[in-house]
């Protein structure tokens, strides 16, 4: 059976502990280092807290380190890609980043993903963009069954007006054999 989308988590990180996937991540620390236990779900504030207004006024940019988790038991996802399938227009802009550190199971004791001091703190090595279609996102790699790969979200605010609801729907393509 191939890989389907209840196989595939996108997870916060953490900067505590010694292992990938032992602790949990929080919104607004999502600095990298390892895959946290908690996941990215649908809804409200669920990677980044309201921009507030004094945040908005500067233009603000902000950045958390998001995990694409591979739960399959036995199939890799082939040729993981990661993109923007909805935004809401007149608010914060986001876009993408891969993380420049490999491939790893979920539990490793290696670093998993760059570490930046805080979630206003560009991560080294990330080049961002803002694909909407599977085709032009972010290449991960394949992720081996049980692996995870880091990648970045960048968020600007827009000193606009203020928006209710503001947001933005990431998602992420593969292929199995």
């Amino acid at each position: 059976m191939p890989i389907v989308a209840s196989d595939v988590r996108l997870k916060l990180s953490t900067t505590a502990g010694s292992a990938g996937n032992t602790l949990a991540g929080a919104v607004g620390a999502s600095l990298g280092k390892y895959v946290a236990t908690t996941e990215v779900t649908a809804g409200a504030n669920t990677l980044f807290p309201d921009v507030t207004g004094a945040q908005n006024a500067a233009s603000q940019v902000d950045y958390a380190c998001v995990f694409l988790h591979n739960t399959h038991a036995t199939l890799t996802l082939q040729g993981a890609r990661v993109y923007l399938s909805g935004e809401v227009a007149g608010g914060t802009s986001i876009a993408v980043g891969v993380d420049g550190t490999a491939a790893s199971a979920v539990g490793a004791s290696s670093v998993q993903a760059v570490t930046v001091a805080s979630a206003t703190t560009a991560p080294a090595g990330v080049t961002f963009t803002s694909p909407t279609t599977a085709g032009a996102g972010i290449s991960l790699g394949d992720i081996g069954a049980g692996q995870v790969r880091a990648f970045w979200v960048r968020r600007t605010a827009a000193a606009s007006s203020p928006l209710a609801s503001d947001g933005v729907t990431l998602a992420w393509s593969g292929d199995t054999l």
